[in-house]
């Protein structure tokens, strides 16, 4: 019996030492949402009643194993049923499973409690970025990942947060109810952060649902949980949550924005203004697929710069980039850009890396061609 109780104290000291390397980054995050915390104690919970069972079960095995060895003369037992021991030991698995399940589904009662929320964002999954509505706001925009082109090729030093930083985050007010509705434009994605305790699938054809409420102001990150192509892991995903008086500015400063983009759709732009708005949205969004030199990645990404084919028929370049090519890796922008920056970056493919068409396209000319395709 006393070797019994050493060979279970010694476990005990190994299990006390687990908090202190999970502390070091090998546990999962507490988070800054009140479900988060639920979903970390529910996971602590779990966790001691496994240590414990570990604890119990490979002591008596030890023990078994060096109190009754062999070289000491010991000799197996023979007996046949005891149906005292297999009540007991199909009882207490069933009361430790029964104890586990009570917590476990009251958590999982809050996870899938969507409803009553302040806000709705539509998230949508699109390769190789995130786009973000804000329901009956009529805010929307393009979250794209901003790490440079030399971080990410070697030729210049890593930043802190590198591959887990974006152009546009998604900002959040802190202390509301925000429900979240996931798709995506192509294939399987994942939204993940963990700080959040969000880790929901986006699937082309179905709209997922979850929701989040953040105690905590500060810039959260995550990223595409979901093995979704070659660029699968510079698809990062980051919250920036703020103070609901602060929030409101932000949505007021952007409605003022989206107007005036869609007014500007009306002016005559010139090539340069076309030129410099084209280059920055063909950066942020064609330069992963197409290179930042236009060069491409044939077969599936073929290059754009000396493309004769686009270059003498600008009619199926602007349908190319509106409505993408059925059957390749081609996606349709006509609902992830506006017209200004269709008309920008199809004019800046025209013109630039040598490509001399001289011609331009107009943000007009876009938006009468989305509106009739509407009708």
């Amino acid at each position: 019996m006393r070797r019994l109780l050493v060979w279970m104290a010694v476990g005990a000291m190994l299990s006390a030492l687990t908090p202190i390397a999970l502390a070091n980054g090998w546990n999962m995050p507490v988070g800054v949402t009140a479900l988060s915390r639920d979903i970390y104690s529910l996971h602590m919970i779990i966790f001691w009643i496994c240590v414990v069972i570990g604890v119990i079960v490979f002591g008596a095995m030890f023990y078994s194993l060096f109190r009754y060895r062999h070289s000491r003369g010991a000799k197996a037992a023979t007996f046949h049923e005891h149906t005292s021991v297999e009540v007991i030991w199909t009882a207490i698995p069933l009361l430790i499973l029964v104890a586990m399940a009570v917590p476990a589904t009251a958590t999982l009662k809050t996870m899938y409690d969507a409803s009553e929320a302040d806000l709705d964002v539509m998230v949508t999954g699109q390769q190789w970025r995130w786009r973000y509505d804000y329901l009956g706001e009529d805010v929307a925009f393009t979250s794209n990942l901003s790490t440079s082109r030399e971080q990410i090729s070697g030729t210049s030093e890593k930043g802190e947060n590198y591959l887990l930083e974006v152009d546009e985050p998604l900002v959040l007010p802190v202390g509301q109810k925000v429900r979240l509705l996931l798709t995506s434009d192509d294939v399987i994605h994942s939204w993940w952060v963990p700080d959040l305790a969000v880790k929901q699938d986006a699937v082309p054809g179905f709209v997922n649902e979850n929701w989040v409420r953040i105690d905590e102001p500060g810039i959260y990150r995550g990223q595409c949980a979901e093995l979704c192509g070659r660029n699968h892991g510079f698809m990062p995903v980051v919250v920036e949550a703020v103070e609901p008086e602060r929030f409101e500015e932000w949505m007021a400063k952007r409605k003022e924005a989206a107007q005036q983009e869609a007014m500007s759709a009306d002016r005559e732009w010139s090539l340069e203004e076309l030129m410099a708005r084209g280059e920055q949205t063909y950066g942020a969004v064609c330069a992963a697929c197409h290179q930042p030199d236009g060069g491409g990645s044939p077969p599936a990404f073929p290059a754009l710069a000396g493309n004769q084919a686009l270059l003498e028929e600008p009619e199926r370049h602007i349908n190319v980039v509106i409505d993408g090519v059925a059957g390749s890796a081609m996606p349709a922008f006509r609902n992830t850009l506006s017209p200004v920056e269709i008309a920008a970056v199809v004019t800046y493919e025209r013109n630039a890396w040598g490509n001399d068409a001289g011609d331009t396209v107009q943000p007009s000319e876009i938006a009468e061609r989305l509106a009739a395709q509407g009708e």
